[in-house]
């Protein structure tokens, strides 16, 4: 199986000399291509640090984090720049999408960055709408969308490119439990018939049992780790609550 990443004994202090605090201790893990993991823990744990620095947001105190061959730790200016347009995608809790441009049209920016033609961008935009159910809204502007809507829309945006690593910070922390299922629910399409590799980062037991693989952080450190396997996604949903009770965190927090 192909490792599409590769975090090796990262840490992260923040603040100085006396007052510094640990965020990151020593964790060390892979992704594989076309997995789809999700990463929780309670508030303070370390889960959103850990996101920032794969997403390179932040950087690490120490360790390396590997991106294919790429160690990302390593990377400054253009370098860095190129690699977060061209090998990661990103959706955010909050949408991030741009208000004075359609649906079609944030989709389509990752790809006129990358200096797409425009029948190849057209092929693309409409392929990945079909897949995510947002075909009827390309034309719609963020404000004439509902919430779930929004999120497929980002969504979009941040797989159009293909990119090596799909990265989700809370997805359904904003949407209702409706939208929230149907977000998912294409997150599993993704991954399975596109073979997406994804990593999210989220607190809900329900949205991480779409996962193939929990990895629970605790203080900073891993906790634990689940894999789906053959469980129904129920069995898995109740095993990751099990997790949960044993991390000692507020189990109606998780639900």
């Amino acid at each position: 199986m192909e490792t599409i990443l590769k975090v090796e004994e990262i840490e992260k202090y923040y603040g100085h000399n006396s007052s510094l605090t640990k965020a990151i201790d020593g964790i060390t893990f892979t992704v594989d291509k076309g997995e789809f993991v999700a990463i929780m823990g309670s508030s303070g744990s370390g889960k959103t640090t850990l996101l920032n620095c794969i997403s390179t947001i932040d950087r690490v105190t120490s360790g390396h984090i590997y991106v294919k061959e790429t160690d990302i730790t390593k990377l400054r200016g253009n370098h860095l720049n190129r690699f977060r347009r061209e090998e990661l995608g990103f959706i955010f809790q909050d949408f991030n999408l741009l208000d004075t441009l359609t649906a079609y049209e944030n989709i389509a920016l990752a790809l006129s960055i990358q200096g797409a033609n425009v029948k190849e961008m057209d092929a693309k935009i409409k392929e990945v709408a079909g897949q995510l159910a947002i075909l009827d809204v390309l034309e719609k502007y963020p404000y004439q969308m509902s919430g779930g809507q929004k999120q497929r829309v980002a969504s979009a945006r941040a797989i159009i490119t293909e990119p090596k690593l799909v990265l989700a910070d809370e997805p359904t922390g904003a949407l209702d439990s409706k939208a929230a299922r149907m977000l998912l629910e294409r997150f599993e399409y993704l991954n399975e018939k596109r073979k997406a590799t994804i990593l999210m980062v989220t607190h809900d037991a329900f949205t991480a049992s779409y996962a193939t693989r929990v990895i629970f952080i605790k203080d900073g450190k891993i906790f634990n780790e689940i894999f789906k396997g053959n469980d129904t996604r129920k069995e898995f949903f109740n095993k990751i609550i099990d997790v949960v009770t044993l991390l000692g965190g507020d189990l109606f927090d998780a639900l």
